[in-house]
């Protein structure tokens, strides 16, 4: 499923709770990008247990993008993304700990 905007922000911050505001940093990667587990989808705030679907946990993955990105992918003159450009992983970090307020944290506390 996509999300975007701030609906994406709320749900992030939602599933963010989920692993107790804490990422580690390999959980990102060089082009800004970062992804996380969930174990149970019932450690998420809100969610109660359906027996239907029983037990089963999910994988987040979050790709963090600059206005113009879309040169890239569209199907009339596709062109490159500068270098300067592109999201690194340390703005990346900071982008998730200022606006989500996570934690990056190198192992569990």
């Amino acid at each position: 499923v996509t999300v975007r905007g701030n609906d994406a922000t709320e749900i992030l911050k939602t599933l963010l709770r989920a692993v107790d505001d804490r990422v580690r940093p390999s959980q990102f990667d060089e082009n800004g990008n970062f992804s996380f587990g969930v174990p149970e989808y019932i450690s998420i705030p809100g969610i109660k247990y359906d027996p239907e679907i029983g037990i089963m946990g999910m994988d987040v993955c979050v790709t963090l993008e600059r206005p113009g990105f879309r040169i890239k992918r569209r199907a009339i003159k596709r062109k490159k993304v500068g270098k300067k450009h592109r999201i690194s992983k340390e703005e990346a970090m900071e982008w998730a700990r200022g606006e989500l307020g996570i934690k990056v944290t190198e192992k569990e506390e």
